[in-house]
């Protein structure tokens, strides 16, 4: 396979399957792992947002590498998430990442500090220059308060070790410049985030897509994907408000600003695939909360299950 073909699809960020005394949750992990694998998805993403990364410990991200590399063993590429304010800490994941095999990094801004896109500009190629594996920037300006400019994504993208960018800026018209910035370096993946426009950023040039909901329903976001590859664009349309229906019934529940990871969480424990346990400051959803989220992810369920078969 040619190595810039690998790096396009669907890519789930697979989330951190954790114990209740927050420590890595080996079985939930290998068969979510397999779970992701059997569904068709093209790579995995760990340790980002939805793999709660700024929450979890040290000792989490490197179990979770090493654990993730060897269940995956080659089969699709892995993309580790090294987002740290401390750089030094971003290169002990780097060289984690690397010695377990993964096959290529990713990296939003550095948060907490008042940066500007001078500094993401240099971040990053100091950040290129030191690892060992390719490096997809990230930006995810909600989170960590410093966007990636178009500009300083096309300097950055002169590097010859930044490969790619993640947008989860939720802005259609950002990732539409991005497109036109880029239309003319193909090797250069574009991924979207939020998958409420994973039809939409596909059709724009995108290459890919970073669904949360592919850790519940991989073979719903692959669909699509081999859908619009093969520019069947009713079926993208009729999947894509499938995917519509995942994210109004199970991110938005109640007033919680973190109701999207406790949904994901949630719904992955019913179906066997974690305990629900979410890294502190989070909790997880009271037994109340559970039992209203229940008969929602069954029905959501049932809706994704129908809509598969209607696109064979």
């Amino acid at each position: 396979m040619n190595p810039s073909q690998a790096f396009q699809g669907i890519f789930p960020p697979m989330i951190t399957p954790l114990n209740p005394d927050f420590s890595l949750d080996v079985a939930h992990t290998e068969k979510l792992i397999e779970h992701l694998i059997e569904g068709g998805a093209h790579g995995i993403f760990i340790i980002g947002t939805t793999g709660e990364s700024a929450s979890i410990s040290p000792d989490v991200k490197s179990d979770l590498i090493r654990l993730t590399c060897k269940q995956v063993n080659g089969r699709v590429p892995v993309l580790v998430g090294i987002t740290e304010s401390s750089f030094v800490q971003a290169l002990d994941l780097a060289a984690i990442a690397f010695e377990s095999g993964a096959s290529a990094l990713v990296a939003a801004t550095p948060f907490y500090i008042n940066i500007d896109q001078d500094e993401v500009v240099n971040y990053f190629q100091k950040l290129a220059d030191a690892v060992k594996l390719p490096l997809f920037l990230y930006d995810m300006p909600s989170h960590t308060k410093v966007k990636i400019e178009i500009e300083s994504a096309v300097k950055l993208s002169a590097h010859p070790n930044i490969i790619g960018l993640k947008d989860s800026t939720g802005d259609k018209a950002n990732f539409a410049a991005l497109c036109e910035a880029f239309k003319d370096q193909p090797e250069f993946k574009l991924f979207i985030g939020p998958e409420e426009i994973l039809g939409e950023a596909l059709a724009m040039g995108g290459h890919g897509g970073v669904s949360g909901g592919a850790n519940m329903f991989p073979k719903l976001y692959v669909s699509l994907y081999e859908a619009f590859q093969k520019n069947e664009t009713e079926k993208v349309q009729s999947l894509q408000d499938t995917i519509q229906f995942v994210s109004e019934n199970i991110y938005q529940n109640g007033t919680y600003k973190s109701s999207y990871l406790k949904g994901l969480k949630g719904s992955l424990s019913f179906e066997g695939l974690c305990n629900g346990v979410l890294a502190l400051p989070l909790y997880s959803y009271s037994d109340t909360d559970l039992a209203d989220l229940r008969p929602r992810f069954l029905n959501v369920k049932d809706q994704v299950e129908q809509a598969l078969l209607q696109s064979i």
